[in-house]
């Protein structure tokens, strides 16, 4: 499965019968939100709504709101696929070769890996109509509006692409979009993501203005990636051309000193500079409430390029579960490999939907030497945006950490408060609105595991109860006999 767009997706996912498109007039202003928030509750499919009231622009949302969905956009079946991509990759990188014939299968590998870099190209689809000085105007898209009390419309699904001043490396991230005007916006650079580090280095280095260039549609492996919390300087169209395993055609941008995906519908160039903020929010946001307003810097555009007849994609956040819950779980399922080749105890994660990806995550691991439980939570606050999580609970290696019925049973039998409770502090997310200081306050971690003499208790430890196994061969055996 191997999409060069937006649209060869769309087709795929109509083939599957997974595309609803909507002919009835709809308003973008809360009311494609309100149906969409019902369709992906229900597990429903990806909508197409082709009749906007006052635009010529479709609207397609809710292409990731399932993991099925989630799966295909980035080419393979189940996740589980991607996952043991991931791990090949891991474990081929890891240490030298031995022997000859492995040392020439790597270099097959090698070549096959390069073969994943984007290529430039001097024309594209996104470039088909051009728009600069008077004709630039960002209201002449459907732009949501999705939630009561937001401030006004707002982009969603957008590749926000920019380089590092210091070194010139690429970062593609997803950062929501507040429209001011038909010519400006205001970016929402969070204190911990890359493109805040951008504007910090290029404020230091005294430049006027930081180039930004903001791509929506394109095929969506190369848009999931802007949401994938990868680490600096690693450059997220590469690791999209891993994921589609065909590297991803870019374009140079038409105002600014950026490429941008060849196939994107629509492209908005412009500038921010340094120091320059204005008021965004408040906003419905992914934690199910909204996050209030606060001053982030001004976006203002230069050029706009589109298609002919451009789709505008867009996702909708708000109380879990949502499209976005979707595409964090496979961050969580392909961060699994990494992150074990850190914390090699570690067995597996959930961050379940409740806990709105920051907020509360779940690990297993196997228990060896007093004080690995306490190891693993330092060391997952230690890694990048985890350092984030605001609550972390570590269970058995033989417990299901999705199944979040277990880990609650398992928590309230396994913990002591007094004992297994730990208490830290560090940075956390913008969004968190629990803590009396912003970005800053305290963490928790639990551990929920066994104990016994390798963690100081002296008292004997209860088994599961389990029925004999045999016993349980028995009944399947007998099971349609009992006529139950």
């Amino acid at each position: 499965m191997k999409y060069k767009d937006l649209r060869d997706f769309i087709r795929f996912l109509e083939q599957k019968g997974d595309l609803k498109r909507i002919a009835t007039p709809v308003s973008c202003e809360l009311e494609i939100a309100e149906i969409c928030d019902r369709v992906v509750k229900q597990g429903g499919p990806a909508l197409l709504f082709e009749n906007v009231e006052g635009y010529d622009v479709p609207v397609l949302i809710n292409m990731y709101g399932t993991e099925q969905r989630m799966a295909w956009a980035l080419g393979v079946e189940k996740l589980d696929d991607l996952v043991g991509r991931i791990t090949e990759l891991l474990g081929m990188v890891q240490g030298a070769p031995e022997g000859i014939m492995e040392k020439l299968r790597t270099v097959g590998q090698l070549a096959r890996i390069a073969s994943y870099q984007p290529r430039s190209v001097g024309s594209a689809p996104c470039q088909e109509v051009v728009h600069t000085g008077a004709s630039i105007d960002l209201n002449s898209f459907p732009i949501l509006k999705c939630w009561p009390m937001d401030a006004g419309r707002y982009i969603t699904l957008p590749m926000v692409i920019t380089k590092d001043p210091d070194t010139g490396s690429r970062n593609v991230g997803m950062y929501r979009i507040q429209v001011y005007d038909s010519r400006t916006a205001a970016m929402h650079w969070q204190t911990h993501k890359v493109g805040t580090s951008h504007l910090r280095s290029g404020a230091r280095q005294g430049l006027e203005r930081l180039e930004v260039a903001v791509a929506l549609g394109g095929d969506p492996a190369s848009i999931w990636t802007g949401s994938a919390p990868l680490p600096p300087g690693m450059d997220e169209i590469m690791v999209a051309g891993f994921l589609r395993e065909e590297g991803v055609e870019m374009v140079k941008a038409r105002s600014v000193d950026l490429e941008v995906p060849a196939h994107a519908e629509i492209i908005v160039e412009g500038y921010i500079v340094p120091g320059e903020e204005a008021v965004e929010g408040p906003f419905g946001d992914h934690t199910g409430y909204y996050s209030m307003a606060d001053t982030y810097p001004v976006f203002h555009v230069t050029c706009i390029t589109h298609r002919q007849q451009p789709i505008y994609p867009t996702i909708i956040v708000g109380r879990p579960p949502m499209e976005d819950y979707f595409m964090g779980k496979v961050t969580e399922r392909v961060f699994l490999p990494i992150i074990q080749t850190i914390l090699p105890e570690v067995v597996d994660m959930n961050m379940p939907a409740e806990g709105v990806f920051h907020n509360l995550v779940i690990v297993s691991v196997r228990k060896e030497y007093p004080g690995q439980v306490q190891k693993v939570m330092y060391g997952l606050w230690g890694m990048g945006l985890m350092s984030l999580a605001k609550a972390i609970v570590v269970v058995d290696a033989n417990v299901n950490v999705h199944d979040l019925s277990e880990v609650a049973w398992r928590v309230t039998n396994n913990m002591d408060p007094a004992q297994d409770i730990l208490f830290a502090t560090g940075p956390l997310d913008d969004l968190d609105h629990a803590t009396p200081t912003p970005k800053f306050g305290s963490k928790v971690g639990i551990d929920a595991t066994n104990k016994g003499p390798m963690d100081g208790r002296g008292r004997e430890w209860p088994p599961d109860i389990v029925m004999a196994p045999e016993m349980v061969a028995l009944v399947d055996r007998k099971w349609s006999e009992y006529g139950l």
